[in-house]
């Protein structure tokens, strides 16, 4: 480029333009973000819309989904942003810990537990129908990570409320039908309650082009698999930096030494702010298991954007 077509872009403005757009992108894309995912882009409003279609199980894996409990929270030694080893039937330290403040008899302990309660995001295979904000998605194949809110639309679709409602089963190629992925701003929370199934249909009449789809899912056992997990020591050592649990002559360490260094890739996307959740341990059953997710607003809206959220205080 020479300095007039640099002084002739400058006075047309077309510099600026095209820096906003580059830092808008940068800002959408984390580094190191995991392009196997999918995730629903909003406007400035938090409105936002796409069709999908969940896929079957993974060619030799029994379910097409898989959950994952994660803990994240921020206390005077940094942000503990961790998956949990009760994810696959393991003791895990926050899980211990939090039982202990539960059943300490105070309302400060109670508190706490709340605050470090486990997050629950279910992952499955997904097919892009169409995506107006990226278009570039469309026909392709990822992993999509999602909370309640979506989980109890799909058991809702394959177990019906009333008689006249037909049961569906969302991850088949055939018999599935289209998910209509809506997001709003409903009260400073992320909200998909007018997300819907559309009617029944193949997602392709050729068994050839569904074959290759199949083939290119992802695994979701692998996600899952003990080795994706740090051991219960290192998480245990992690906790007590993080909480202040060490000797009392050690002093906090600094910033950049506590913060995690293997952030989870599902908790890379920017998000806006969320509010605090307000969660009441109503059920018995919860007493003596802070760990189980109650019916919260922020939480069953969508856990995966509040972890991105703690991720973003977490490296801000």
């Amino acid at each position: 480029m020479s300095f007039a077509n640099l002084k002739k872009q400058s006075s047309l403005g077309s510099l600026t333009q095209k820096l906003v757009k580059e830092v808008e992108k940068m800002n959408n894309t984390s580094p190191g973000a995991d392009e196997r995912y999918w995730r629903l882009e909003c406007d400035k409003a938090q409105n936002g819309y796409a069709v999908i279609r969940f896929l079957p199980a993974p060619d030799g894996e029994d379910m097409p989904f898989v959950k994952m409990y994660s803990h994240a929270f921020q206390a005077k030694g940094g942000w503990y942003i961790e998956n949990s080893l009760t994810t696959i039937g393991g003791k895990d330290p926050v899980s211990e810990f939090n039982s202990e403040l539960w059943n300490n008899g105070t309302d400060a302990g109670k508190e706490q537990a709340r605050k470090q309660k486990r997050k629950l995001t279910y992952i499955a295979n997904i097919y892009v129908v169409k995506d107006p904000a990226n278009p570039q998605n469309e026909g392709g194949v990822f992993l999509f990570k999602f909370g309640k809110k979506i989980f109890d639309k799909i058991m809702s679709a394959m177990q019906p409320e009333f008689e006249d409602e037909e049961a569906i089963n969302p991850f088949d190629f055939w018999e599935g039908a289209s998910f209509k992925l809506k997001a709003k701003n409903v009260a400073g929370y992320r909200n998909y309650d007018s997300s819907e199934f559309d009617r029944v249909k193949p997602l392709n009449d050729d068994d050839e082009v569904l074959e290759a789809l199949w083939k290119k899912e992802y695994s979701l056992a692998e996600l899952v698999a003990a080795d994706q997990f740090k051991d219960y020591e290192t998480l245990k050592k992690r906790l007590n930096v993080v909480l202040g649990l060490d000797a009392p002559s050690r002093r906090a360490a600094p910033q950049e030494d506590t913060e995690d260094e293997n952030i989870e890739e599902q908790i890379r996307s920017s998000r806006p702010a969320f509010k605090k959740e307000e969660t009441s341990y109503s059920d018995s059953s919860d007493f003596n298991s802070p760990d189980i997710t109650p019916s919260t607003p922020a939480a069953d809206d969508d856990t995966d954007d509040a972890l991105s959220y703690f991720q973003q205080l977490a490296d801000g």
